[in-house]
């Protein structure tokens, strides 16, 4: 029966499926993660590359190659423990990958391992993840605009993501962030985000760190009238991030979310109740991004 429903649902998602790997990054990575594998195997090409294996066969992996393969394939599994989409355990394999596949190369020879770590360099340069660009509810702040929005009505809740393009974990937990918006934005529970990338002086002031060994990116901070409430993953006293997983439901857990949610719903009803409620706000989880009355925000494109 699990097999049947394990068949069932990736037929369900096979247009997904398409659409993902059809998308440039991801086949040029897989090329390259595996470009030994196609190497020593392929006929015609093999035939040129040194072995050490005792047979003196070319095209298949000798006893080095298979342990660097065994290692790398312990090492993906130790990392993808703590991921929780379908992009950071594609990110952590091709990272990886790649790794074994500059060690092997240059085993094989300096003038290959030389040539695919360039390859590797130009690769990081010029071919970006996709960003995620799905629906969502949340507004992009900017350094002129943070402040007034997190300071302008004291009944709403904000959850501002701390975020920067270039971190691999912003950009794998942005459909993570992307979704509970659409599920618990509401007139007095509001999601925002800041590329902190972009601007520093949002960084510093926020007490949020860009450095990658600080580990603080993506950062949650939950806003109350203003003030900082909570945030995740919380700093030590040394400025490092405290281990902590962006799953969905750790993010419901930790700030309330649920609870959060029945308190906009009395602050939405007491608004509606004077005649000041704004038709123009999506009703509370609903699924459809509304456009904002009169409020300026940066689109994605911007960032």
């Amino acid at each position: 029966m699990g097999l049947i429903t394990g068949v069932i649902a990736f037929f369900y998602h096979l247009p997904q499926i398409y659409k993902w790997l059809f998308k440039p990054y991801y086949i040029l990575s897989i090329l390259m993660s595996a470009a030994f594998l196609i190497l020593r195997k392929c006929p015609g090409l093999c035939e040129n590359l040194n072995t050490e294996r005792e047979d003196g066969n070319p095209c298949d992996f000798d006893w080095r190659e298979v342990e660097i393969l065994m290692f790398l394939s312990a090492i993906v599994m130790m990392k993808n423990r703590r991921a929780i989409t379908i992009e950071q355990h594609a990110g952590n394999l091709f990272m990886f990958s790649k790794v074994a596949n500059v060690i092997l190369f240059f085993r094989q020879d300096i003038r290959l391992g030389i040539f695919y770590f360039a390859l590797c360099i130009a690769f990081v340069m010029t071919c970006k993840p996709p960003l995620y660009m799905g629906p969502e509810y949340i507004k992009y702040f900017s350094e002129k605009t943070i402040d007034e929005e997190l300071n302008h009505d004291t009944r709403v809740t904000w959850i501002v993501e701390f975020y920067a393009n270039w971190s691999p974990e912003c950009q794998s937990f942005a459909p993570v962030f992307a979704d509970l918006s659409l599920k618990y934005n509401c007139t007095g529970l509001r999601f925002g985000k800041i590329d902190v990338g972009r601007y520093g002086e949002v960084a510093q002031r926020y007490k949020v760190s860009t450095s990658p060994l600080a580990k603080q990116l993506p950062s949650l901070v939950l806003f109350q009238s203003g003030r900082e409430v909570m945030r995740r993953p919380m700093v030590d006293n040394k400025c490092r991030a405290v281990s902590w997983t962006f799953s969905e439901e750790n993010i419901i857990r930790e700030f309330n979310l649920n609870e959060l949610f029945e308190a906009s719903k009395k602050i939405k009803k007491g608004r509606g109740e004077k005649g000041e409620d704004n038709p123009l706000l999506p009703e509370e989880g609903s699924k459809e991004p509304q456009p904002e009355p009169d409020t300026p925000a940066e689109s994605k494109k911007d960032q």
